[in-house]
């Protein structure tokens, strides 16, 4: 089981559970990161801890990352006395269990987005930002590195084409001196993650020109993520700016993976970590 000081953190099968210096570093984070997207005007949001599937059908989520999906159900109506008879198996077959029609999210913007459908935005910017524990399946885990539940916050522009790419260059300015601040080397490289369906005319632009670029530390952890959906989400969503479909961008974090990363640099000091984000995070 990869752990740190047990006083710290621990992590088995993808699930992570934080110690109290654990958690006030990655809540530090958290309002760090937060606290870009208001200082520029983002109007905080809470969200819905599921998400509907027929919604994200709509989205292309089953066709671009039906490896990510952890479906929530229940057992079935009909089999609950056999349960509570307390002949429970586990794992719980499928046959036990109803059609799932929710799921969990595996990225905090789409119930964002979600919220919108149908709206007109009144500027070129409508700023939001949202935090949510996200769900998803992989390959392998890995320590904080990798997890299949994890905190991600999101700070998310919908508007005009030239509000999204500022809102994007923005804070690829304010990531990289953020992280020169706390002494941590990044490297910002393209992301492979198929948006967009391949067989469509966004998945060639993308070839051209990336929809999605990362931020990773020195072995290969992606700590943000910075994603120009273009008019996608406009589109699917009915979301519209200036009456066309608006154009949509977020900048994301991966609370945990931060936490990794700072814990490598400062030794497993973790209220010392703390305190250098705290710092770094005061300078405008």
């Amino acid at each position: 089981m990869p752990a740190g000081s047990p006083a710290a953190w621990s992590a088995c099968d993808g699930l992570a559970c934080l110690g109290g210096a654990a958690t006030s570093l990655l809540r530090t984070l958290d309002d760090v990161f937060a606290g870009w997207g208001t200082a520029r005007g983002a109007e905080p949001m809470t969200l819905p801890p599921l998400l509907p599937a027929a919604a994200l059908r709509e989205l292309d989520y089953f066709h671009n990352f039906p490896h990510l999906g952890s479906v929530v159900s229940g057992i079935r109506p009909d089999r609950l006395d056999h349960y509570g008879a307390g002949k429970a198996v586990v794992p719980i077959p499928a046959q036990d269990l109803s059609d799932a029609t929710y799921l969990l999210p595996s990225a905090t913007c789409y119930a964002g987005f979600l919220h919108f459908t149908g709206t007109e935005l009144a500027g070129p910017a409508t700023l939001v930002t949202m935090a949510s524990r996200c769900f998803r399946n992989e390959e392998h885990y890995d320590g904080l590195r990798r997890l299949w539940g994890f905190t991600m916050r999101e700070i998310v522009c919908l508007g005009s084409r030239e509000a999204v790419q500022a809102h994007l260059d923005n804070h690829h300015q304010e990531i990289a001196a953020f992280a020169a601040r706390l002494g941590i080397e990044l490297r910002r490289v393209p992301a492979t993650d198929p948006f967009f369906q391949k067989d469509g005319s966004r998945a060639v632009m993308q070839l051209l020109a990336p929809v999605k670029e990362e931020y990773a530390s020195r072995d290969g952890t992606a700590v943000a993520s910075f994603n120009h959906h273009r008019n996608f989400f406009g589109e699917r969503c009915a979301i519209q700016y200036a009456g066309r479909p608006a154009f949509t961008g977020c900048v994301a974090f991966g609370l945990e993976r931060w936490l990794h990363v700072l814990d490598e640099r400062f030794d497993g000091d973790l209220v010392a970590a703390r305190d250098a984000v705290l710092k770094a995070g005061a300078v405008q």
